[in-house]
């Protein structure tokens, strides 16, 4: 087992975070991870996170959504119980088209809010029952935390605590664990 360091920067403000990531980036330094009360606009390309592929998975949720209310409108409307409502004919989905599209859209929609949120809970390991992997309680409240490791920069923890410093932080804390 290596025993390393991992160096959390503290701030109470996200531009502050922004502008620290882009110093800190700037002379080298690789940041782990970020930690903020919600999204921090731009702070991605900064810290070098690419990215995802989420937007796919929700299309192939949709259009799973998609095929299956074209299936079900087939055959609860076509191919086990055609009735006659409107005057619309019965005997085939393509000219019942129309009037399905708003139950089509619909569930659709349903089928990619819910795949994506599973997706989402899964991706991020937030489960209901599972424990919170911030370090700090507060940044789910008013704070915002770079995360930097020892072992993946060439700098040691002081040197990286001394960059740190300069960015005017909030606050600062050092913790061994290993990796």
């Amino acid at each position: 087992m290596v025993t390393s360091k991992v160096l959390h920067v503290m701030y109470d403000d996200d531009s502050k975070l922004l502008d620290a990531a882009s110093k800190l980036v700037a002379q080298g330094i690789h940041i782990n991870d970020v930690y903020s009360p919600f999204p921090v606009h731009g702070i991605d390309p900064v810290i070098g996170i690419k990215r995802t592929r989420l937007a796919i998975v929700s299309f192939m949720f949709a259009m799973t959504g998609t095929s299956l209310a074209l299936l079900g409108l087939w055959y609860f409307m076509i191919s086990d119980w055609p009735m006659n409502i409107g005057g619309k004919p019965s005997f085939s989905l393509w000219e019942n088209i129309p009037a399905f599209v708003p139950v089509i859209f619909e569930f659709s929609v349903l089928c990619a809010a819910h795949g994506m949120a599973l997706t989402y809970l899964l991706r991020n390991g937030t489960l209901p029952g599972m424990p919170a992997t911030n370090p700090d309680p507060r940044t789910t409240d008013n704070m915002f935390v770079i995360e930097m490791l020892d072992s993946e920069n060439e700098m040691s923890a002081e040197e990286l605590e001394a960059a740190a410093s300069k960015t005017s932080p909030f606050e600062m804390s050092t913790k061994q664990y290993e990796a």
